[in-house]
């Protein structure tokens, strides 16, 4: 009887102990795969803010995918502060949801970003604040501040999460500051080639117009001249004065176009009229040149800014005159077809260099190289001119010496 109650506590013994073994082998399994389950689901989450941020190319954008991605994994409310184009955290932007920091939240945030470690709540550092401070720390400076409202303390999981996260957004700051950076600094070098492109060509242009002046003044100064002597020389003054007053011109046109002001004001116009205005002022300059003009006699008239269009004729007949030899034949055709006004000016002065030519237009300046055209101010303001019209301009070398330019715009015609 005995025996038989030892066998069967034994029995009840073993079935206890194999019951508590399995169940403590499926609890350990069951936290093994939600261990798995939450490094998938926090490795999934990476992927998802890597995949977000990577498609953004401006801070805003970052900083709205950062805060919304903290309040959806970490169900965190948060602010972003980052620094600013000079590196100053003082100077800082800051990017809030719906908390606002103090100004003693501020001062410790500027601790954090100048010590790269995390302070406030939760930590060793001025724990006694109400929110947590973590440095945006990239791979070679801190980026900014964020600042997260806990309401419990990270779990040393939630913890390496936590910064594997943060290192995803610093390094995408990163990036779009040293973009943002490099773009600045290409804007800048364009920028002081193209003020001195500006400057040698005043240097150099303002060099004939002032040497004309100079030498025709200093004369009637020094000796009694005729009246047809002097009359010549009041001739180059004269002609200089108009020389300085278009490059003063010139200059007004492209500070209009680099910042970006240029505005047409389309009329009704008469191309007949454009081309009588464009010789009419060019008239001293083309006695000694033979100029052919071809225009159809029924064509329409047009809509367009009829100064800016003038400005463009006269550059293009300006720099034939400059270019061409006395006697030679200087050509102008117009002509409408199908919504489309052409504008030629054609010559047989010196050719443009072909490897020079594609960017003809798009620069301000080049100094004259051996027997080729000499190109100025006046070709970049051609180009603005003509594309706030939406057209476009061209040039060619022609076949026995000389550059043809044609101008194409799309224009309304009147139906009278």
């Amino acid at each position: 009887m005995l025996y038989g109650l030892v066998k069967l506590l034994v029995k009840t013994y073993k079935k206890i102990n194999e019951l508590l073994l399995n169940g403590i082998l499926t609890s350990r399994i069951r936290l093994q795969e939600k261990k798995i389950r939450i490094r998938e689901e926090r490795t999934q989450a990476l992927y998802q803010l890597t995949k977000e941020i990577s498609s953004v190319t401006n801070i805003n954008d970052i900083t709205k995918a950062a805060i919304q991605n903290i309040k959806k994994y970490f169900n965190l409310e948060s602010v972003i502060i980052l620094k600013n184009e000079a590196n100053r955290f003082e100077d800082h932007q800051q990017y809030e949801t719906n908390f606002k920091l103090s100004e003693n939240d501020i001062s410790i945030a500027a601790w954090v970003f100048r010590h790269s470690a995390k302070a406030g709540k939760y930590t060793e550092t001025l724990p006694s604040s109400n929110y947590t401070f973590y440095p945006l720390t990239g791979n070679s400076a801190n980026m900014g501040v964020v600042a997260v409202e806990h309401r419990k303390n990270f779990t040393q999981g939630e913890e390496q999460f936590w910064d594997a996260f943060l290192s995803q957004i610093s390094g995408k700051y990163e990036r779009e500051f040293l973009r943002d950076a490099t773009k600045k600094d290409f804007l800048k070098r364009e920028s002081d080639k193209l003020y001195k492109n500006i400057f040698d060509s005043i240097s150099n242009e303002l060099q004939i117009p002032l040497s004309s002046i100079v030498s025709a003044t200093e004369e009637l100064m020094v000796n009694a001249k005729p009246d047809k002597t002097q009359q010549k020389y009041f001739s180059e003054i004269n002609g200089g004065i108009k020389q300085l007053k278009s490059l003063v011109k010139n200059l007004f046109n492209m500070s209009h176009i680099e910042t970006g002001q240029i505005q047409i004001n389309p009329e009704w116009c008469d191309v007949k009229e454009l081309i009588n205005n464009v010789t009419e002022t060019l008239k001293h300059e083309l006695e000694s040149f033979n100029l052919s003009v071809i225009i159809p006699d029924d064509i329409p008239k047009v809509y367009i800014d009829f100064g800016l269009i003038e400005q463009v004729l006269y550059h293009l007949v300006k720099n034939a005159i400059e270019n061409t030899s006395s006697g030679s034949t200087i050509r102008m055709k117009f002509f409408y077809d199908d919504g489309v006004l052409s504008i030629i000016v054609m010559d047989r002065g010196k050719v443009i260099q072909e490897a020079e030519m594609a960017s003809l237009f798009n620069n301000l300046y080049r100094v004259k190289k051996d027997d080729t055209r000499e190109t100025g101010l006046g070709f970049s303001i051609i180009k603005s001119f003509v594309e706030a019209h939406n057209g476009t301009v061209t040039a060619k070398n022609r076949l026995n010496g000389g550059v043809e330019f044609t101008v194409k715009i799309p224009v309304n015609i009147s139906e009278k």
